[in-house]
């Protein structure tokens, strides 16, 4: 495909899956980028690895111009010929394509590996690297760097030319980048007040040593997330642990030319050492990540290249993903085509080739503010530009998020359970058993809104909570939707409980009523109970015990102690989804200074606890079965048993330290639990045909 109008490049780290970083690099190629970069993330995978397996793969199309990039490489823990190797090496399977970007890394990665670093002699190091590759790439000898040892000859061919970018933002390496190399390579999260001083003083570099500063070709990582909406992507950018922790090391010069105090970089960063993630998160104000990222949609993210571009005076933006994957991708490259598209801003002029427009105006290095807000001139968009029917949707979303369906199981099963025992007994009634499970449901939705509500007034759910629904926070819904949203299914609720009434008498007010105040303040006042730690015994009781109970009461107008020996098994799975909840979330409930149960017992209590409930729901009906208690049929309920073995897992690996195995924890448990209790319904109703 032929080149975008304008150039502009992909930035990717080493690590995932090498094939779709393969396949990205052939999607920005076949769009028309101009390149694709790959950089070292210390400690994870090697940089040379993958360019070499993407270079290989690209050579497929020898025509084509698009350019891979190493960006970039250390010195430091590459020498120089090593280096020289390598380049001679990537340019045989990708002729005239090969970019080279050198740096010295972050000093504290090299006191890490004991490789030695000082920052006054760190210019002149990476200088010489530069003149020891053309060198050898030239074909010629380089003296030894031991006396009275041969000097050393290059084996290879001379290498077609490898343009040579420093990557670095100390003055010093600033100005030796436009003495001697061929480009210069911004870092990720620069601010375009920091990179227009710091460009200026790369073109005064090149003039004073006799260079056309066009000739220095300027490239810079934007750190970008795209999202459906600017407020989304914020969002999203603020849950992201990596973007956190490039928030906590910008450098003073940046903060200041940004307009930001280096005492909000200092809170985020005694956070992020701490470990709390969702503090640092909460302290990063909307206006700092615009200033060095971009955030947004697709077009608003080729708007803010285009300012990198014709306000820094940026060559090459190269977009770079907060999150690697394939959507993100997907998205960056979309907005590249965008980001060519676009007219020039009439406030800038062009001043040749090799560098961007610089603006007209100001002085270069002036200090500017942050990015405009949304809904300025000029401005990010916002979600006014959605139309009518993507607002509805969006409503629509964010109610199916805060009800959180995935577990419904809890309400549903119990009364499924007592349900199948009045059929078993030949008393069951469909209206007063659809009103019983319609019932059930409202008042669990309503329950999870006025959850989440109160838990965002605590603190407890945040931007960077792994937790199922977000609605709120993200401010899909206001608390006020909430609130009417959760108000409408308890009012459902008990105009069902009136029907139930008239037919069942006065048993149902006392179990309507158990439900609706025990819905209600599970986190609402006066009683709170879940941050008591009581909601685990509670949730057993009310959504186990009294719902098995009282559906079957419901249904039948009669009370049956098997109905109880029903829910035991029901009522320990349904709690064990909460604790599981609980204790997956125990550091962030601590901090909100919410107690729970896990919380009081401690995690590896909590582990053995939650493995107990979910061994104790298969005794109880193995044991309810012996005594004759529950028919025999009951018993498939223990083809569940992969779906326990998977869960077991998970705690296990999450008992061992290992979070992310329990992220999902909960919504593991409620595919338990909606397995197990769907057998065990299916064997109750299975006993009348088989007679057992």
């Amino acid at each position: 495909m032929r080149p975008l109008a304008r150039p502009v490049g992909l930035g990717l780290a080493a690590r995932g899956d090498v094939e779709d970083v393969i396949d990205w690099s052939r999607q920005a190629r076949d769009a028309g980028l101009d390149s694709v970069w790959i950089h070292d993330s210390y400690f994870e995978r090697e940089a040379v690895t993958y360019v070499s397996a993407i270079c290989t793969a690209l050579a497929e199309d020898p025509e084509a111009a698009f350019r891979v990039a190493l960006g970039a490489v250390n010195p430091y823990t590459r020498h120089s010929v090593v280096l020289a190797m390598m380049g001679s090496a990537l340019d045989e399977i990708l002729p005239e394509r090969i970019v080279m970007g050198l740096g010295t890394g972050l000093p504290l990665r090299l006191r890490q590996m004991g490789i030695p670093y000082d920052a006054a002699e760190a210019p002149g190091r990476v200088a010489a690297a530069i003149g020891e590759l053309r060198t050898l790439w030239s074909g010629e000898r380089i003296p030894s760097a031991t006396p009275g040892l041969p000097p050393i000859q290059p084996m290879f061919p001379p290498v077609h030319r490898i343009p040579l970018f420093v990557a670095a933002y100390r003055r010093e390496m600033v100005e030796m980048a436009g003495r001697v190399a061929d480009g210069y390579l911004a870092r990720p999260a620069e601010s375009i007040p920091s990179l227009t001083g710091i460009l200026g003083r790369l073109r005064e570099s090149a003039a004073a040593a006799g260079r056309d500063p066009r000739d220095v070709e300027t490239a810079g990582y934007l750190l970008s997330l795209v999202d459906r909406t600017r407020r989304e992507a914020l969002n999203r950018a603020k849950r992201e642990p990596f973007l956190i922790y490039m928030m906590s090391i910008l450098s003073d010069i940046s903060l200041a030319r940004a307009g930001f105090e280096r005492d909000l970089r200092d809170r985020i960063a005694v956070a992020w050492r701490a470990e709390d993630y969702h503090a640092a998160a909460g302290m990063i104000p909307d206006d700092l990540l615009d200033a060095f990222m971009l955030c947004g949609t697709r077009e608003d993210v080729a708007e803010r290249a285009m300012a990198f571009h014709a306000r820094a005076g940026l060559g090459l933006p190269l977009l770079q993903p907060v999150v690697q994957e394939e959507r993100q991708v997907r998205e960056l490259i979309g907005a590249a085509a965008l980001y060519a598209e676009q007219p020039l801003p009439a406030a800038a002029a062009t001043t040749g080739a090799g560098t961007a427009p610089v603006e007209v105006g100001p002085a270069a290095g002036a200090e500017a503010g942050p990015a405009p807000e949304r809904g300025a001139p000029g401005g990010l968009a916002d979600d006014r530009r959605l139309g009518g029917l993507e607002r509805v949707r969006r409503r629509a979303a964010a109610t199916w998020e805060i009800l959180r369906p995935f577990a419904y199981t809890a309400s549903v099963i119990p009364v499924l359970a007592g349900g199948a025992l009045a059929a078993v007994d030949d008393r069951f009634t469909l209206l007063p058993f659809l009103a019983a499970l319609a019932g059930g449901v409202l008042l669990h939705s309503g329950t999870n809104i006025v959850n989440e509500i109160y838990d965002v007034r605590q603190g407890i759910d945040t931007i960077t909570s792994p937790r199922a629904s977000l609605a709120i926070v993200k401010g899909r819904l206001t608390e006020r939707q909430a609130f009417e949203l959760a108000a409408a299914a308890f009012a459902v609720a008990t105009l069902l409980g009136l029907y139930l009434i008239s037919i069942r008498g006065p048993a149902i007010v006392v179990l309507g009523l158990i439900g609706l105040v025990g819905g209600y303040t599970y986190t609402a006042p006066p009683f709170q109970y879940k941050y008591k730690g009581l909601a685990v015994p509670m949730v057993f009781l009310q959504m186990g015990v009294l719902m098995t109970v009282g559906s079957y009461f419901a249904v039948t107008g009669t009370w049956d102690p098997r109905a109880f020996a029903l829910s035991v098994p029901v009522g320990l799975l349904t709690a064990a989804i909460l604790h599981g909840n609980e204790w997956r979330d125990i550091s962030e409930d601590t901090r909100a200074g919410i107690v729970t149960l896990s919380s009081r017992i401690g995690r590896q209590w909590a582990h053995w606890s939650y493995i107990g409930l979910l061994l104790g729901a298969y005794i109880t009906l193995g044991l309810a079965v012996a005594l004759g208690w529950l028919p025999p049929m009951s018993v498939i309920a223990i083809l569940s048993l992969p779906f326990l073995a998977q869960v077991m897992r998970s705690a296990d690996l999450g008992s061992a330290g290992q979070a992310r195995a329990i992220a999902m924890i909960d919504l593991q448990t409620a595919r338990l639990h909606l397995a197990f209790g769907s057998l065990l319904v299916l064997g109750v109703l299975l006993s009348r045909l088989v007679g057992g």
